[in-house]
């Protein structure tokens, strides 16, 4: 068994873990998300079916100390990479450096890249580590040096876990895939009830929602960097790809709408690169137009905070005209609201629980929970 971590945004990692028990694995939390041990089988599941992980990181051996550069390069040699990399496969090395003898990023890098030519005996192309959005076909290497402790790790998931493959079509602020499936597991949605977003600009909330329902993993349309690997099987993965059996059908239509016609369009389009098109049903319609069914369900939703939609706008008004219709036409049901301002979740009108932050688009929110009575 190999120990494996699984990296999420703040707020996450306990959702993540709760993921990982679901497929009956020991886990332990640590700063930035979950540790676990697992089998490569195992692996290719996790980065299969985990819908709130950013990335999963397989640990190389244990860590290590190195306060000289010739000892990281000695010892970063004896790790065994031939596990993970083709000799002369280009590489991107991130670094983070803390309180350690060894501080220059770069430095660090060249040597861990020295290391692995010491160890499979051709030079591997060295190349820049882009942002955490930017798309790489070489194999990303995450090395932190803390107080001269080095732990070196190699990415299993290529792009992050968020790019799902349906989202090419975003409104202003859209919301990460992983954090919309955070929302909608920390709601407690019972994937059954019936379901509504009334600010769904792109989608992502029904969309999400809908693969949850149908059981269709969040990592089914694409590929990952453990595929690059020297020892993947491709026949392990097609079979664990042949053991999905996705519904057919949900109970109800999920329902979302957004006053921005420009916004239902692409979130259709989406939804239809999901394959979800048929199981959601989009309007164009402010909130104060929104007739939820009568059979009592969940209203999840990120309406805008003012920051970046509807910027220098008094919000104070929409969200209270959301707290009429909820009281109006909700009656039982169960509310998760997403705002960066505990200020406006107050206008809402509704006992909320708001102890679960997050943060999208690198704004701290919170999760504004209750039920509507």
């Amino acid at each position: 068994m190999d120990s494996y971590f699984a990296v999420t945004a703040p707020g996450l990692d306990v959702l993540a873990a709760d993921e990982l028990r679901q497929l009956d694995l020991p886990v332990q939390m640590e700063p930035g998300g979950v540790t676990f041990k697992a089998d490569l089988e195992t692996l290719y599941r996790v980065n299969l079916h985990l819908r709130t992980a950013s990335r999963i990181l397989a640990r190389l051996g244990q860590f290590f100390y190195a306060t000289t550069f010739a000892d990281l390069r000695e010892k970063a040699s004896r790790l065994p990479w031939e596990r993970f990399l083709t000799a002369g496969q280009p590489i991107a090395i991130r670094v983070t450096c803390h309180k350690s003898k060894l501080m220059h990023s770069g430095g660090v890098a060249e040597r861990i890249a020295g290391g692995i030519y010491d160890r499979l005996g051709k030079e591997s192309p060295l190349q820049k580590p882009g942002d955490e959005e930017s798309a790489s076909t070489a194999q990303l290497i995450v090395v932190l040096v803390d107080r001269d402790k080095v732990t070196v790790s190699v990415d299993s998931s290529g792009e992050l876990l968020h790019r799902r493959g349906y989202r090419l079509a975003v409104a202003k602020a859209p919301l990460r895939e992983t954090l919309a499936a955070a929302m909608l597991l920390a709601s407690g949605w019972d994937r059954v009830s019936p379901l509504v977003d009334p600010f769904c600009g792109s989608g992502t909330i029904p969309i999400e929602a809908a693969l949850l329902a149908l059981g269709i993993p969040p990592g089914l349309k694409r590929r990952f960097a453990f595929m690059d690997w020297p020892g993947y099987d491709e026949k392990r993965w097609k079979a664990i790809l042949a053991e999905v059996k996705p519904s057919s059908a949900l109970a109800l239509p999920i329902f979302a709408s957004d006053r921005d016609a420009g916004a239902v369009k692409m979130a259709r389009e989406n939804a239809a690169r999901a394959g979800v098109a048929d199981f959601i049903q989009f309007e164009c319609q402010a909130v104060s137009a929104i007739h939820p069914p009568k059979k009592p369900g969940w209203l999840v939703t990120n309406p805008p905070y003012g920051l970046r939609v509807s910027e220098g706008k008094d919000l104070r008004n929409l969200y209270a005209q959301l707290g009429n219709v909820l009281r109006v036409h909700c009656t039982g049901w169960k509310v998760a609201v997403l705002s960066s301002d505990l200020a406006l979740l107050g206008q809402v009108g509704l006992k909320l629980d708001s102890s679960l932050g997050m943060v999208n688009g690198g704004v701290s929110v919170r999760l504004g929970c209750g039920v509507v009575n």
